[in-house]
């Protein structure tokens, strides 16, 4: 199983970094040990001292498959998700600025908190809200129609490189509103009004 991930997959978010929107999916990978799955609490590691919050859309691959057409590529998902990619934004600084691979600030172990899977919601081109919550302050909106790179276009190029498998994940990129949390904080996550993610900071 792969955890795959995108970044900067909407505009506003790059913009909010100060990073140039890309002109084609940004993917970066994190490894089975960052799952936090069941709402358990995200323990704030000690070598990071500014750990970001990153709400995104979670579909989950249900066939094997490499080289997507476009036309078969909506066969290869029906459920989602909320996940959390966990960022230690001030490691991710020091590696971008010495020009070195992200997995430090990214893959760490409990770093993609991950909710409960649902079945696709009906009227899906109508597109899907979502937010999360920090301690009931609304922080985070997103909508699915405002991804750069949408859910069937992400299975398409990601399978150019890498075999599609059963139950692999793709995180599909955070809109804007990212920001630190701290001990003590509470994040819940809302799918169409639905909360599916609780994860405290410990």
């Amino acid at each position: 199983m792969k955890i795959i991930c995108i970044g900067r997959n909407y505009r506003d978010h790059a913009k909010e970094l100060n990073n140039p929107v890309p002109s084609e999916p940004l993917i970066f990978m994190k490894p089975s040990t960052a799952l936090l799955l069941e709402d358990k609490p995200f323990y704030h590691p000690e070598f990071s001292e500014n750990i970001h919050y990153e709400l995104e859309l979670v579909i989950k691959v249900l066939k094997n498959g490499r080289h997507v057409q476009p036309k078969f590529a909506r066969d290869y998902y029906e459920q989602i998700a909320l996940g959390i990619d966990f960022t230690a934004r001030d490691i991710q600084k020091r590696c971008k600025e010495k020009g070195h691979p992200w997995e430090k600030a990214k893959g760490f172990d409990h770093s993609a908190c991950l909710s409960n899977f649902i079945a696709f919601p009906e009227h899906e081109e109508k597109g899907i809200d979502f937010k999360l919550l920090k301690n009931g302050e609304e922080v985070q909106v997103g909508n699915s129609r405002d991804m750069i790179f949408d859910f069937d276009y992400l299975i398409q190029d990601i399978s150019k490189y890498f075999k599609l498998q059963i139950g692999d994940l793709i995180y599909t990129g955070t809109p804007a509103g990212v920001g630190p949390v701290k001990i003590g904080d509470l994040l819940e996550g809302y799918l169409n009004g639905k909360k599916l993610l609780h994860c405290e900071i410990k």
